[in-house]
C-alpha cells in the first residue's frame, strides 16, 4: 500500500463506496448543490495539500539546519610570532 497525503486514504474507498457517498449526497441536497459542493472539496483539498507542503518543507529546512549545525566545526589557528628583541639590547659576546 503507498503512502498518500489524504487522511481519507487510510479507510481505502472503492468504487462503491463512492457511488454510495454521491448518491446519499445528491438525495439530501440535491442537483443544483453538486457542482457548489464540489468546488469546496476542490477548494479543501487543495488548501490541504498546501499546508502539507509546507510543513513538509519546513520540517526538512529544521533537519538540514541540524545536519549543518552537527558538522565539525573548523578551527583556524593564529600565525606563529616571531620575538625579536628590542633594538637597544645588544647581544654579549666575548671580546678578545
Amino acid at each position: 500500500m503507498n503512502p498518500t497525503p489524504f487522511p481519507l486514504a487510510l479507510i481505502d474507498f472503492g468504487g462503491p463506496e463512492m457511488i454510495l457517498i454521491l448518491v446519499i449526497v445528491l438525495i439530501l441536497f440535491g442537483g443544483k448543490k453538486m457542482p457548489e459542493f464540489a468546488r469546496g472539496l476542490g477548494k479543501a483539498v487543495r488548501e490541504f495539500r498546501k499546508a502539507a507542503s509546507e510543513v513538509e518543507q519546513e520540517f526538512k529546512r529544521v533537519v538540514d539546519e541540524g545536519e549543518h549545525l552537527a558538522e565539525a566545526p573548523k578551527i583556524i589557528t593564529p600565525p606563529p610570532r616571531v620575538i625579536t628583541p628590542p633594538p637597544d639590547v645588544q647581544e654579549h659576546s666575548p671580546q678578545p
